[in-house]
């Protein structure tokens, strides 16, 4: 079915795991339905209009934990197919509350030619010591021996509290595909020893809190995956150039001012701004439309004005949205 073919050697990746990926969501119609249709055009939409080649599916923005085996396995195959000779690298999450789920997932993910697997603690029945989920990870990466494997560590979500830093000591001995972390926390601190101690194993060491990039970089950071950059990847770019080139200034004045404070007024809701690229479905709320946009847009001009209000070529920023709970407004992607 795809021509990308797979070995069963061990994991060599073609390159290192770098940069900005985006962690996708996955498009669905109003009755809830994977829409399919649209994925090549999103494939085209990061690559020529963000800049971002690497891309992290299934994952939280995804949400990949309330799709079936069936629908993760064909989002996978869709993403694979429609991104061949367009994307760098597609990571694909296969973590599951099941092992035998997750190690379906995997394999799955390698006879497709995904370019790398990632998988989260299970979160219902915890794994509560280091070796017990580290054992837990060594049968999914085995699953896949050619694949390079990531750990996705949210503690937030999973309430597994394990430090990364202590998971990755000696990790590479159980789990020889063992290629990085996703570090989706604020623990800065755990994220500092991470990248201090675990240097000469050059492992890729991708922060996954938008808000907090630029101080990521600065403890060591090697890429990011996030949902902002999806529609702020060449803005987000420009920061990672502007700290490349020591202007930290510049760096900071794109931090704040492209990533909104996520406990104010504003932040961002992935689902939201893409409503027409796909609705929300259960268990979220869906959102309400704002009679005027032209109200919020004037707002975020007026409180950040280097953003440049603009509709985006896949047009999925068409209104802006409110949704019930906290408020959370979308607004409109930048160039």
């Amino acid at each position: 079915m795809f021509s990308r073919p797979t070995s069963n050697s061990m994991a060599s990746p073609k390159k290192k795991l770098q940069g900005l990926v985006a962690a996708t969501i996955t498009p669905m119609t109003e009755n809830g339905e994977i829409n399919f249709s649209v994925i090549g055009q999103y494939v085209d939409y990061l690559v020529k209009e963000q800049g971002v080649k690497n891309i992290f599916v299934n994952g939280t923005t995804g949400e990949g934990l309330s799709l079936s085996v069936s629908e993760r396995r064909r989002v996978a195959e869709e993403w694979v197919t429609k991104g061949k000779d367009k994307l760098d690298q597609v990571v694909i999450h296969v973590g599951a509350l099941s092992l035998k789920e997750s190690q379906e997932l995997a394999q799955h993910a390698a006879e497709i030619g995904a370019d790398g697997i990632a998988v989260i603690a299970p979160f219902f029945l915890k794994p509560w010591t280091k070796d017990v989920l580290i054992n837990f990870l060594k049968e999914v990466a085995a699953a896949a021996p050619a694949l390079p494997f990531y750990y996705y560590h949210i503690p937030a979500l999973t309430g597994v509290k394990i430090r990364a830093e202590e998971l990755l000591d000696g990790i590479q001995d159980k789990i020889p595909t063992f290629q990085g972390l996703k570090f989706s926390d604020t623990d800065l601190l755990d994220f500092g020893q991470c990248v201090d101690q675990h240097r000469q194993q050059q492992f890729a060491f991708l922060f996954g809190v938008d808000e907090q990039l630029l101080s990521a970089l600065v403890m060591g950071a090697t890429g990011a995956v996030g949902s902002t950059y999806n529609y702020l990847g060449k803005k987000t770019s420009q920061m990672l150039e502007a700290f490349e080139r020591k202007d930290f200034s510049l760096a900071l004045n794109y931090q704040v001012n492209v990533f909104f404070p996520s406990h104010g007024l504003f932040s961002f809701p992935i689902k939201d701004s893409f409503s027409s690229l796909s609705p929300a479905f259960l268990p979220y709320l869906p959102s309400l439309k704002l009679p005027s946009a032209s109200f919020f847009t004037f707002l975020l001009f007026l409180s950040f004005p280097c953003l440049k209000p603009k509709l985006s070529p896949l047009s999925v920023f068409p209104t802006c949205l409110i949704r019930t709970g906290p408020i959370w407004i979308w607004l409109f992607s930048s160039s």
